[in-house]
């Protein structure tokens, strides 16, 4: 059994902790609460995450193979879209389908399928989804709970299963990943004029923004720690937040190098131009036509072993 144990060392990651339900803007988010209680901690854990975030990124070349690929591009989107509904469904963490999207995005990068198709993206969410769940989830979801709507196809639990165990080792049973949803609540901490509520709704504003970021392949140009740090700085810049939360950030600049702060920058300015106008209602429109089938239509086995085989 040793050969199946994750060589990953967990008590540098978050420690396991409870969902809270948090008020923002008239929405609920569930937002996981970190055991860090401290600013010190709080910036410590961050350069551990800073420092592990080279192992966990896409293979280089991804976001062109995306471009170069409209059913890549097109299916991932799709994907996403269903992982965040089901997120919202079944009441998971937001570190469940940020984890899920880093290790779908992961396993493209270093998968060379010359014949991508749509269930393939279906069979490899549900099983993205499945890992994420039980790295972060105290309650252990069904895989029948996972294809209960949105999907074009069904798979059996075999297929799944299997599906996982590929996915473990093309990644190397290697998923702590640090995702822009590992940093926020630890940047957010390390704001000294925020007291708890602000931090729950800043928390809960800057989550939601962040799932849009995900709809869009063109974030995957920026690392993790750059997306987390340009959405709390949108957020806390908003015309609609109140004047308490207006407090310097120059802080952050602290953890990343002058190249990343350029990024910043720039994944700033994208985020306030693209998403800020009406980010809550973005996975609403685009995903209009998405909708679970009316019969599920079961993969032959003939196909789904060419997958494996890929």
């Amino acid at each position: 059994m040793e050969n199946l144990l994750c060589n990953e060392v967990w008590f540098l990651s978050p420690a396991p902790s409870v969902h809270d339900n948090v008020h923002a803007n008239g929405q609920y988010y569930n937002v996981r609460r970190s055991n860090y209680t401290t600013k010190e901690d709080c910036e410590k854990a961050i350069g551990i995450f800073l420092g592990k975030e080279d192992s966990y990124m896409p293979k280089p070349g991804y976001l062109k193979l995306i471009k170069s690929d409209n059913l890549i591009d097109h299916a991932r989107f799709k994907a996403i879209c269903w992982l965040i509904k089901s997120q919202k469904r079944m009441d998971l963490s937001f570190g469940t389908v940020f984890g899920a999207v880093s290790y779908l995005d992961r396993f493209i990068s270093i998968t060379h399928c010359q014949g991508w198709k749509y269930w393939m993206f279906e069979l490899l969410s549900i099983a993205c989804l499945s890992v994420a769940s039980k790295l972060n989830e105290s309650i252990t979801v069904s895989l029948h709970e996972f294809q209960v709507e949105g999907l074009d196809h069904s798979f059996s639990s075999s297929q799944i299963q299997r599906m996982e165990l590929t996915l473990l080792k093309a990644l190397g049973w290697r998923m702590d990943s640090p995702t822009p949803y590992s940093y926020i609540e630890l940047l957010i901490c390390t704001i000294d004029t925020l007291n708890k509520t602000l931090v729950d709704n800043l928390t809960a504003r800057v989550s939601q923004l962040l799932l849009n970021t995900l709809l869009d392949s063109k974030f995957l140009e920026f690392r993790p720690c750059v997306v987390a740090m340009s959405a709390v700085r949108c957020i806390l810049e908003d015309d609609l937040i109140p004047s308490t939360y207006n407090t310097s950030l120059d802080h952050f600049d602290t953890f990343i190098s002058q190249d990343q702060k350029e990024e910043v920058i720039k994944c700033q300015r994208w985020i306030e131009t693209e998403l800020m106008t009406d980010y809550n209602n973005i996975l609403e429109s685009q995903n209009a036509n998405y909708s679970s089938p009316t019969s599920p239509v079961t993969v032959l086995k003939v196909e789904w072993d060419k997958f494996y085989d890929c």
